[in-house]
């Protein structure tokens, strides 16, 4: 087994949906221009209230990224 080290870099993904898919926007996202993503982890998860209604869930996660 080889040693890896990460680099951990903290992204907010939302969503109108689910929770699910404010992790999955923010990760899709990040899919573009990060490479070597192996994990993530939720720090924070919280809602947008609109007339008092939920609008959208905004998710908070640190990624790790293998380091070349």
């Amino acid at each position: 087994m080889s040693d890896h080290v990460y680099k951990q870099i903290e992204l907010t993904g939302s969503s109108t949906t689910s929770i699910e898919d404010a992790v999955q926007n923010a990760l899709q996202k990040a899919s573009k221009t990060l490479h070597g993503m192996r994990w993530f982890e939720v720090t924070e998860t919280r809602g947008h209230l609109e007339d008092n209604q939920l609008s959208h869930w905004q998710v908070t996660i640190k990624v790790g990224v293998t380091l070349d």
